[in-house]
């Protein structure tokens, strides 16, 4: 089993830390499937509730988390010595996804976007997070948590959930907007989106491709989650009126047909939790792998069996459309009792990828070939 990771912060968040760690279940890599020549550890079993992660210039993975109102710094990850993980912040609210710019690291907060100035230079005397984009539209309900990502024209991206399972979101909700930097010029990117906690851009392209997570109470088969993708500012993929992109919904459905929207790139499968994305840019994977977009599947929670809990690959045919997803990482859930659920997959520079892991509160890497990592 892989060497416990050190672990810095004051006090008082160390002992709350270790409390929720003992309620967790420790990670069980030994129960991980993946195809020959793969491996998985452990870097570190000490990040409650684990959600996106961004890597900072300097090598510092940043990881948001769910609901322990929490920030992380994990430094020792590219292989410079012991990985030790600190807490930089306290406090936020669903402070899921991250987001590096600049020096600057960038943290959702349900209702607003902060940043922590000049953060690889203050890593153990973190500064104040300072408001960059306030009054973000919020209703209480469900989706105010929020992915976050700078794309290829240096504007953060935001998605807006829907606050319910499934109701009329107008132009408000349900939807993906933009923003320079300092939280200026805010622009529409996407409408009809229920609940994307996944956005990443395609190298070469430059195309922005999104998850997306279907309604609930329709059956354990219906709807599918989405992988879609934006070829032009304003489109429009169909919820609530249409899932999947082919399927009316029944209470909304009937005012608008699938027609009128884009339909997705990509059917996941049924509840499946997709969150997480993004592109594998490295070459220590076999060349099957090189290019192809790696997806974190959290898991069903309302299907009578279980479905998603495990990392899958996505390759693209010649004409750059997505093929039909191929499990990568499998075993984060034994028959019907699972006790773990990948977030969110970050490739490092090493050729590496690192997977996060909510439930057990873990950060796992993958590696191929003959070297298996110490940490």
């Amino acid at each position: 089993m892989p060497r416990i990771c050190a672990i810095l912060m004051g006090a008082a968040s160390a002992a709350s830390l270790l409390s929720a760690a003992t309620a967790r279940a420790a990670p069980r890599t030994d129960l991980l499937q993946v195809p020959p020549g793969f491996h998985v550890s452990v870097v570190s079993d000490h990040v409650p509730n684990a959600r996106e992660m961004v890597r900072g210039a300097r090598g510092t993975i940043f990881v948001g988390s769910m609901g322990a109102g929490s920030l992380y710094a994990l430094t020792g990850v590219d292989g410079g010595g012991p990985v030790q993980v600190r807490t930089i912040a306290l406090g936020l609210s669903l402070p899921v996804g991250v987001a590096y710019h600049d020096g600057d690291l960038y943290v959702s907060d349900m209702r607003r976007i902060v940043v922590l100035r000049d953060i690889e230079d203050h890593l153990d005397t973190p500064p104040k997070p300072e408001v960059v984009a306030d009054n973000l539209p919020y209703r209480p309900g469900d989706h105010s948590w929020k992915f976050i990502a700078f794309g290829p024209d240096n504007r953060l991206y935001v998605p807006i959930g829907a606050p319910c399972n499934i109701c009329d979101v107008g132009r408000e909700f349900g939807r993906i907007i933009s923003m320079n930097a300092n939280g200026t010029d805010r622009r529409d990117v996407a409408y009809g989106i229920r609940n994307s906690v996944g956005i990443t851009w395609q190298p070469g392209t430059g195309v922005m491709w999104f998850t997306d997570n279907g309604r609930d109470n329709m059956g354990d088969d219906m709807p599918s989650d989405e992988l879609n993708r934006v070829d032009v500012p304003g489109q429009s993929f169909g919820y609530p009126y249409c899932h999947q992109g082919n399927i009316a919904d029944p209470q909304f459905g009937s005012r608008h047909p699938c027609s009128e929207f884009t339909p997705p790139a990509l059917l996941l499968g049924a509840h499946v939790a997709a969150l997480g994305l993004r592109f594998y840019e490295g070459t220590e994977f076999p060349a099957p792998y090189h290019g192809s977009l790696m997806i974190a599947e959290h898991g069903s929670w309302n299907r009578s069996q279980l479905s998603g809990y495990q990392v899958v690959s996505v390759g693209f045919a010649a004409d750059n459309r997505p093929q039909p997803p191929t499990v990568l990482v499998g075993g984060f859930r034994q028959g019907q009792r699972a006790w773990g659920r990948p977030a969110d997959v970050l490739p490092l520079p090493d050729g590496s990828m690192l997977i996060s892991d909510d439930l057990s509160g873990a950060i796992y890497r993958l590696t191929y070939g003959d070297a298996v990592p110490t940490h």
